[in-house]
């Protein structure tokens, strides 16, 4: 299986659909990297591995699994077409993930993507994803 054999290579940002889920569930791994740091300057501090996927955009409800199964997290995530980087605003964590391996399972997109006038936009735009991240993960 080509997920699989990525994951045992540490190979970055393959995925696979879950054919038999009603979502169609996709799912990213990676190593973590260093990005502009726009978003923790924002106050949204993101985990962020390359995205190899060019059809991808857009904000996504999604669970971040940190250590290959240790611990599962709920996260906004944003496809990144322009940096080519799939960014995770891993909700109720704080710790560095520099150099960890972590694996994106997108569950339902929030919205497309869009560009900002200004932070207080971008920063109220936010708020309301991670809202409807908590809702959505709260009814499934």
């Amino acid at each position: 299986m080509v997920y699989r054999t990525c994951l045992e290579n540490k190979s970055v940002a393959r995925h696979r659909e879950f054919e038999s889920h009603p979502l169609r569930m996709k799912m990213y791994a990676g190593i973590v990297q260093k990005g502009a740091r726009r978003g923790a300057a924002l106050g949204f501090p993101t985990a962020n591995i390359p995205l190899d996927d060019s059809e991808l955009s857009g904000i996504y409800a999604a669970r971040v699994t940190i250590k290959e199964g240790e611990a599962a997290y709920m996260a906004a995530v944003f496809a990144d077409q322009k940096r080519k980087l799939l960014e995770a605003h891993i909700l109720d964590f704080s710790d560095d993930l520099y150099g960890e391996h972590i694996t994106i399972e997108l569950h339902k997109k929030v919205r497309d993507a869009e560009t900002f006038e200004n932070d207080e936009k971008l920063r109220a735009t936010i708020t309301e994803d991670i809202k409807k991240t908590r809702e959505y993960f709260k009814n499934v």
